[in-house]
């Protein structure tokens, strides 16, 4: 029996609309949507992956959002500012719930922000605040106190260095040029040790934040410079590629050079137990449960405070020791 036209066309139909249906069903798994409406979408930029910090960091991140049943988007930006603005006009694209980001520098993000907030998507900011007067951008910013991170290891050079008789030598590893640590570390260090003349800044350069960086730089300081009294390295990582250049130039750090590092990192930790380093300022990176309930809050409206800071501590020598076996990072 000849099907009528009419049926023939209705199944033509369905059959095209199914197919739709399963492309759009392929598109999304390329985009790592589960399908799930129910669940919220985060779409996460991420700095990169130039410390043990941020590597602690991303997993806190990951491992937070899969315990609160949040489907997470995430992007590595390679320390990039160019590649983190695409990453979030990318999740803008896609509608996500919510956007959290760690911003690589301060300055330049007005523009995308204003995209995100004019598509109604809300945005967090975590570890690193952005320089834009317009507060309303983003709803809050979650991380540390630079400044405070700063002024604790400058504090501790001060009440350590009462009893020098000469000028005592500083050189500064500084973090990423323009990023919001590097700045507010530089500042809060500067303020700190003002207060003892004898202290002072004889260079200072950026490491990147990144071993290699740290390593290279501390070797044009110590041809440069034939008296180093103290390194003050804005992260672990960088301090612990000083260390080999310290001790590739036939001094002992810890000794001949005091050193002093931000973050408390496992192997920071490490090197303050063991007597090469001698102060670590402490930055939490186990940043992922707090965000992960700001997250949901934002995502249903609620008011949330414009700033929450994370705690955190400082380290001696014998503090590490103590702390290093549960350290959970």
């Amino acid at each position: 029996m000849r099907m009528s036209l009419a049926p023939r066309r209705a199944i033509a139909v369905l059959a095209a609309a199914l197919l739709a249906g399963g492309m759009a069903a392929c598109g999304n798994s390329d985009t790592g949507s589960s399908g799930d409406d129910s669940k919220i979408v985060l779409g996460f930029s991420q700095v990169g992956a130039e410390s043990g910090w941020r590597t602690a960091n991303t997993t806190s991140i990951k491992d937070a959002a899969s315990e609160a049943g949040i489907e997470l988007k995430f992007d590595d930006a390679q320390q990039k500012q160019e590649n983190q603005i695409k990453a979030i006009r990318n999740y803008i694209q896609q509608k996500v719930d919510v956007i959290a980001f760690s911003p690589v520098v301060e300055s330049g993000w007005d523009t995308v922000l204003k995209e995100a907030k004019d598509a109604g998507i809300p945005v967090i900011l975590t570890d690193r605040a952005v320089d834009s007067a317009d507060k309303s951008l983003y709803k809050t910013f979650l991380g540390s106190d630079f400044v405070k991170e700063g002024k604790a290891a400058g504090d501790w050079l001060v009440q350590n260095s009462q009893d020098a008789t000469g000028d005592v030598n500083i050189v500064q590893l500084e973090g990423t040029t323009g990023s919001a640590p590097a700045n507010d570390r530089t500042k809060g260090f500067a303020e700190a040790i003002a207060a003892n003349p004898k202290l002072k800044i004889i260079a200072s350069q950026s490491g990147d934040f990144t071993r290699a960086g740290g390593k290279q730089v501390m070797e044009q300081f110590l041809k440069a410079n034939p008296k180093i009294d103290v390194l003050f390295a804005q992260n672990d990582d960088m301090g612990l590629g000083a260390l080999e250049a310290i001790t590739a130039a036939g001094k002992v750090p810890g000794k001949d050079i005091k050193i002093i590092t931000i973050d408390a990192v496992h192997d920071g930790m490490q090197a303050l137990a063991d007597g090469k380093f001698n102060f670590i300022a402490e930055c939490s990176p186990l940043l992922g449960p707090q965000l992960m309930d700001l997250v949901k809050k934002v995502h249903a409206g609620e008011e949330v405070p414009p700033r929450i800071e994370t705690e955190e501590t400082t380290f001696t020598q014998d503090q590490a020791k103590e702390a290093l076996p549960s350290r959970k990072y």
